[in-house]
């Protein structure tokens, strides 16, 4: 008998709506994703600004629709004003977090209208670590204040008129890290982002705070972090972050399959955490999760930020992506959606070359690494409302984990349209799986429209420059539905996405 993984599809139990804010991503200034990344004014499809044009059309059909900017580490000993005004009389400095000389070359205008352009919504940072409360107030008033103030002519003075409206801000980045410039305690961050937050409230009141979370669920301080920081800072936040990156451990492939469940439990533990202060504070408002660091990461590579050389946009960790890395991603696409219910925003860390779904080489060519590909179909067709859907599934033994089920899906329900998407991933990395996921809680007359399939025979297959396609989606036949039950064949270490629509073909 084969391995059978089987679920039951209703429309009435919905854990909550897709933010589109999950499918977000990140720039930072650091090795190549800024520069010969998103900007390479030597480039033959470069435009006016210096921005690839193969990277746009690139970011476009991965289907992003928010990016955070302009760190991560970077920005704990970052000076924004050192990237405004005339590029010709921006200084060179030396960026402490990735040893790196940083040109200002691209700073906030530049970013901000690139990012318009593309109809990204931007994720701003500010620094906390080297700085402080005044110029993070500064920052917004500069992007966000019409006119007739100090900081906001000089941003009309730097040729911008308008306002770029940035809604959404980070109150420093990691700032638990010893490893970070300013390193901080959780009482002490917490009074600093409480008070940095209100001024920058009192600049623009609409915009929208995220506290630092926890670095990692492996830090000493997790979750007490967490609710010092909240104890201070809850009345002027509205996020709070998580960062997490997965890898493959002495060739236990089984537990790195599993990675969604670590990811499971984070996100479980801080939604308790900010429930808690929640309930001891007597409050009204929710605190909402902000994945905006995830993805895979081999840092075991990594030789540590003292290590590197001092360079100007230096190649640092440019990860090449595997089908099993692929798969991976899928599943942890799948974790985020299935807290919709909490999870309001998460970004891919990053966008471009540095762990990213797009690498690029300086003047050449661009490609998808495997990762684009579960990322870009889940963003293009994961909308609506996310399903509560419970499956009976085979368990695959981890060392890591324990036991897991085979089978990791969601399943997403567009109301106005009646389409549905399910979203699959085999974990076992042995035996293929039967899905029968039965649709009795939906009319009648439902049809596969289309099951895409990224799996291969070598799991440790790649995208290169030489070989941009070896690993790509193929659509797969056979997959029916016969008696209101949806069936479809999951190979080992697969992702998949398969949508229904109503009606007649």
């Amino acid at each position: 008998m084969p391995h059978t993984a089987r679920f039951t599809v209703d429309p009435d139990f919905v854990i909550g709506e897709v933010d589109p804010r999950l499918y977000g991503t990140f720039v930072e200034h650091m090795g190549r994703c800024v520069y010969t990344g998103i900007y390479d004014p030597a480039h033959p499809t470069a435009d006016a600004a210096g921005f690839r044009g193969d990277v746009a059309e690139l970011v476009r059909e991965l289907g992003t629709p928010l990016v955070r900017y302009p760190g991560g580490n970077f920005v704990s000993g970052y000076h924004w004003e050192d990237g405004v005004g005339p590029v010709a009389d921006r200084p060179r400095r030396l960026d402490l977090a990735w040893r790196s000389v940083e040109t200002n070359h691209v700073g906030t205008n530049e970013f901000l209208t690139w990012a318009r352009g593309l109809d990204l919504e931007p994720m701003m940072a500010v620094n906390l670590g080297t700085r402080g409360i005044d110029a993070a107030r500064a920052l917004v008033e500069y992007c966000n204040h019409p006119g007739g103030t100090a900081w906001s002519d000089l941003r009309i003075k730097h040729g911008v008129a308008e306002p770029h409206a940035v809604k959404l801000w980070c109150l420093g980045n990691e700032m638990d890290g010893p490893w970070q410039t300013g390193h901080k305690t959780a009482v002490e961050y917490g009074r600093l982002a409480a008070e940095a937050g209100k001024a920058m409230h009192q600049v623009d009141p609409s915009i929208e705070l995220v506290a630092c979370g926890s670095s990692n669920s492996g830090m000493p301080t997790f979750g007490t972090w967490e609710r010092e920081v909240l104890e201070q800072a809850y009345d002027e936040v509205d996020y709070l972050s998580l960062h997490a990156y997965y890898e493959e451990f002495d060739g236990d492939r089984a537990s790195f399959l599993a990675s969604g469940a670590q990811m499971d439990a984070y996100i479980s533990d801080l939604v308790s955490t900010a429930d808690h202060v929640r309930a001891v504070k007597r409050a009204k408002k929710r605190i909402w999760l902000s994945f905006d660091e995830w993805n895979v990461w081999y840092a075991q590579r990594f030789p540590g930020e003292r290590n590197l050389e001092t360079a100007e946009a230096p190649r640092l960790i440019e990860d090449t992506y595997s089908l099993t890395d692929a798969v991976v991603v899928g599943s942890l696409l799948i974790t985020l959606l299935r807290h919709a219910d909490r999870v309001a925003v998460a970004c891919l860390a990053q966008l471009v070359n540095v762990i990213a779904p797009i690498r690029t080489e300086p003047g050449g060519a661009s490609w998808r690494q495997t990762i684009f590909h579960p990322f870009a179909l889940t963003a293009r067709h994961a909308r609506g409302r996310v399903l509560r859907t419970t499956a009976r599934a085979p368990l695959v033994d981890t060392a890591r984990h324990g036991e897991v089920a085979a089978l990791d899906h969601v399943v997403t329900y567009d109301e106005e349209s009646g389409g549905l998407t399910v979203l699959a991933v085999n974990r076992d990395p042995r035996e293929p799986l039967l899905l029968e996921a039965s649709l009795r809680g939906l009319p009648d007359g439902y049809r596969v429209v289309e099951h895409l399939l990224l799996s291969d025979d070598d799991h440790d297959a790649a995208n290169t420059a030489a070989e941009p396609d070896r690993v790509v989606p193929r659509p797969v036949s056979g997959t029916s539905v016969a008696g209101g039950v949806l069936t479809a064949w999951l190979p080992p270490v697969s992702w998949s996405v398969v949508r229904l629509v109503r009606g007649a073909g």
